[in-house]
């Protein structure tokens, strides 16, 4: 699978690679497990998500941030 990053997603994570380590290494393991189990099994408590966001789904990046993606075709498309 190819990996995709909205806008505000790819700032978000070029943050975490100048400024926190240890949440940048969690994201990418959680990127990862997406592409190795698919979007509901693995790590990060994955949840589809409902209503307005129907259709994407979320991992536990930590106790406060998620990770939220969609799959569309080949690829994984990081959204925040």
């Amino acid at each position: 699978m190819k990996i995709s990053f909205s806008i505000q997603a790819w700032e978000e994570y070029l943050y975490f690679q100048s400024q926190d380590k240890k949440t940048l290494k969690k994201i990418n393991e959680l990127i990862k497990d997406i592409e190795r189990n698919g979007a509901l099994n693995g790590i990060g408590k994955p949840e589809k998500l409902t209503n307005n966001l129907s259709g994407l789904y979320s991992r536990r990046i930590n106790d406060k941030d998620r990770l939220v993606y969609k799959l569309e075709n080949d690829f994984i498309v990081i959204l925040q």
